[in-house]
């Protein structure tokens, strides 16, 4: 288990340098508040009130309720006492609007009402982590046969530490290979 930690460590420490030019480990984390759905509730998140708690894990995905992101989402879902154990709260971003994810966060076999995940709507929330949007694609559909009406951000997760830096970002990699490695990081800063 600990050689597993270590290379899930190594991994990350070369992700992190492969992943975004501008917002590496201790940049300061753009703070933002939006709206967010959590086990189908509507609410106003803000970024800088769950730092109070400790480390915050800020994970941007394309889109609800495609192959890859619903994978993410169950995996957090199904790990999320661990983040809690670890001291860190986790919430998933997207471009989806709030009516798509009040489903989503809801949904036993993804969100399952354990973490909240807020719309970005415009992209401007993903646009100030560095991370690219693009438009989305006519005629796309989503795994129910639902038209997937907006655009993707780039699939990039950040660990956030309570002063609001960023400790550690993910990306470029599996979607549940993007869980366990965020979950090593957030693991390695609470035994700090």
């Amino acid at each position: 288990m600990k050689i597993k930690r270590l290379l899930l460590a190594v991994g990350i420490g070369l992700v992190s340098t492969s992943v975004l030019a501008d917002l590496q480990p201790g940049a300061a984390a753009p703070l933002f508040t939006a709206l967010a759905s959590k086990n189908g509730k509507s609410f106003h998140y803000s970024l800088k009130s769950a730092l109070r708690r400790g480390p915050v894990v800020v994970y941007f995905y394309p889109s609800a309720y495609t192959k890859g992101c619903d994978i993410e989402a169950h995996t957090f879902s199904a790990n999320i006492a661990k983040f809690t154990a670890a001291g860190a709260s986790v919430v998933g971003v997207s471009l989806d609007s709030i009516s798509r994810l009040n489903d989503f966060s809801k949904d036993p076999n993804y969100c399952a009402g354990n973490f909240p995940v807020a719309s970005d709507p415009d992209g401007h929330i993903a646009k100030s982590f560095d991370l690219k949007v693009m438009a989305g694609r006519p005629g796309a559909q989503d795994v129910r046969g639902v038209e997937i009406d907006h655009g993707f951000a780039e699939r990039t997760t950040f660990i956030i530490n309570p002063n609001g830096t960023i400790a550690a970002t993910v990306g470029g990699v599996a979607p549940a290979d993007n869980v366990d490695m965020t979950l090593a990081a957030v693991q390695s800063l609470s035994n700090k």
